[in-house]
């Protein structure tokens, strides 16, 4: 018996994020975090260490294509919380931030390599190039509504 592959298409692409953010929002659940805030603490961390507020707002928004008000929203929530500081014109990430981001990661890795786990590195790369490409299409299309 042959069994035919699925073709990548936006269904395709759409039930794969799904699933694996699904994964992920079971997660940050149990911290009490969303997973735009995990989108915000996570720039925040592998940003420039002078990030400004706006500056992580557009890097945010740019990923997520979120309302830059939501994202705003959500800053002043992690800031809030005690997870973010706002020192001026500066974003600093407090180490409970940190230790929240690292508990996250420290709980999502084993459940990354089990899923990610086994796949042939040729097609993974395929699979790299197809989303990069797909996201450029994307945003260009995007950036092309907004005009």
């Amino acid at each position: 018996m042959t069994t035919t592959a699925p073709i990548a298409d936006p269904r395709n692409l759409a039930l794969a994020h799904y699933a694996a953010r699904g994964l992920l929002e079971k997660v940050l659940a149990r911290h009490g975090c969303t997973f735009q805030e995990q989108v915000v603490l996570r720039a925040a961390i592998t940003g420039d260490a002078s990030l400004s507020p706006d500056e992580l707002v557009g890097q945010v928004q740019g990923s997520l294509k979120a309302d830059p008000a939501e994202v705003r929203a959500t800053v002043e929530e992690l800031t809030a919380k005690g997870l973010l500081a706002v020192d001026g014109a500066h974003v600093h990430v407090t180490d409970a931030g940190r230790e929240l981001y690292a508990a996250v990661g420290a709980q999502t890795a084993p459940i990354t390599a089990r899923v990610w786990g086994g796949i042939d590195a040729e097609d993974l790369a395929a699979a790299g190039r197809v989303l990069a490409l797909v996201a450029e299409r994307a945003n260009a299309e995007l950036a092309a509504l907004s005009d």
